[in-house]
């Protein structure tokens, strides 16, 4: 009775704290492309070019989180401090160029056509902002397919035809289950390489070109990643996610090779939150239909609440296939906004990763000796995923992956990020790690509830 109190207590004064968070602005900060000998930009601010992040107002003095690009390319992120009545572009461009250097990045092969999945339920306002990004995409040749999911009504149906007409395929899927709705849009593509975003996303016009040209220079390559930053950052909620790392995974590009297991993953490849998430992720066509897509019994939607991103990732690297993140290929995504909604995500996100193990082990047997060599470490990797972190900086603790879309601390390997991203400038409250570890506990009971609901409707789990 009185721990409960206690924890009660304990709460209250954690969203007390949590109301305290004031907005930040976000913006884009644009620098010229050339550098002296030492890799400083100049002194002034001649070409640099400063523009809010999408949808947002100009920027003004305050806290801002900045996106850096060099002619054009993101490179990396900071937080700065405009004082009142100074200017933006002087101030942000002076931090800006103390970003560590990056190596020019290799000339892009032609890209392999493409197929651009968006499943969806009952929110077509969000639904037209991502899709007018994608049609806005450089790629030469695309298509994109709207999956409505278990719809209870024609909104999203009607927007499509009448706004999007032939430029957007609409396909019906009546099936509850974000997994459920990929597969759908997996049988209805014609691209060589099919991706996958969410209705909450706002497309970097060079975001196709950059996600899909890896898979025309590796034959290898069955699965790539990109770069998701925060589009808002209006409310407590989205600040506190964003700050503790968010779905970040760094500016530099990597590629994991089942052949070469990475040294510094000996959890590889079950820490599969590491590679990316679901919102902004590609794969050769050919090759995830072979594996039969994603576990039905996985995702949103589901008794599972989550996983089915993190599934497909380990299920191409099982079959040999190699896996790419690229942080050129950026979206920006709308966080959600409530101490409710944060709740639900920390919950979710414990139960999708617990979900996707249990899902590859009974899916992928032969799995099981590699994943019990890792168990001693797993336990170790998650508490320190659902450990209470303070408003220090970033110590990467947990930067191993948090479940389906790994945006809870943990969750996105944002220590590595230049520019103080994942600061953890606000502490993180522990009534959702609390939340996370119970749905860490949860995970595979609901897994093997999910495959259960499928049979009920003609349905069974990969």
């Amino acid at each position: 009775m009185a721990g409960g109190r206690r924890a009660r207590q304990e709460t209250r004064r954690e969203i007390e704290q949590f109301l305290s968070i004031g907005p930040v602005q976000v913006a884009e900060l644009d620098l010229p492309g050339a550098r002296d000998a030492e890799g400083r930009g100049t002194a002034d601010t001649e070409g640099v070019e400063l523009r809010p992040g999408p949808g947002g107002a100009p920027i003004t003095s305050g806290s801002v989180f900045v996106l850096v690009r060099r002619a054009g390319r993101p490179v990396g992120t900071l937080l700065g401090q405009v004082p009142d009545g100074a200017d933006p572009v002087a101030v942000l461009a002076g931090l800006a160029r103390e970003l560590p250097p990056q190596a020019p990045p290799e000339p892009l092969p032609v890209p392999p056509s493409a197929s651009v999945v968006v499943a969806t339920r009952e929110r077509a306002g969000r639904l037209a902002r991502a899709l007018d990004s994608l049609l806005a995409q450089d790629h030469p040749d695309f298509e994109i397919v709207v999956v409505d999911n278990a719809p209870v009504t024609e909104e999203t149906r009607e927007l499509v035809e009448r706004k999007y007409g032939e430029r957007v395929r609409y396909v019906c899927e009546p099936v509850p289950g974000l997994a459920i709705a990929h597969n759908r849009g997996l049988a209805a593509v014609h691209g060589r390489v099919v991706a996958f975003t969410d209705d909450d996303v706002v497309a970097d016009p060079r975001w196709l070109t950059e996600l899909t040209a890896p898979f025309a220079a590796d034959p290898g390559l069955g699965c790539a990643t990109g770069l998701i930053l925060p589009a808002r950052l209006r409310t407590p909620a989205q600040v506190l996610l964003e700050s503790h790392g968010g779905f970040a995974k760094g500016f530099v590009p990597r590629t994991y090779d089942p052949a070469r297991p990475p040294a510094d993953e000996p959890l590889f490849p079950f820490t599969a939150g590491r590679f990316g998430s679901g919102a902004n992720m590609a794969f050769r066509t050919s090759l995830l239909r072979a594996v039969g897509g994603f576990d039905p019994a996985t995702g949103a939607g589901t008794r599972a609440r989550g996983g089915d991103d993190l599934y497909g990732f380990v299920r191409v690297l099982a079959e040999g296939r190699r896996l790419r993140y690229t942080p050129s290929a950026l979206v920006w995504h709308h966080h959600r906004e409530t101490w409710r909604d944060l709740e639900t995500q920390a919950y979710g996100y414990g139960a999708g990763l617990t979900a996707y193990l249990t899902a590859i082990l009974v899916n992928r047997p032969a799995l099981l000796p590699a994943f019990l060599a890792r168990v001693p470490g797993g336990l170790a990797h998650a508490r320190g995923l659902t450990a209470v972190r303070g408003p220090e900086a970033g110590d990467g603790a947990g930067a191993a992956g948090g479940g389906a879309g790994a945006g809870v601390p943990g969750g996105g390997a944002g220590a590595g990020v230049p520019g103080g991203h994942d600061s953890r400038t606000h502490p993180w409250p522990r009534r959702l790690s609390r939340l996370q570890r119970r749905g860490m506990l949860y995970g595979p009971v609901g897994y093997l509830r999910a495959r259960r609901a499928l049979r009920t409707v003609g349905l069974e789990a990969r």
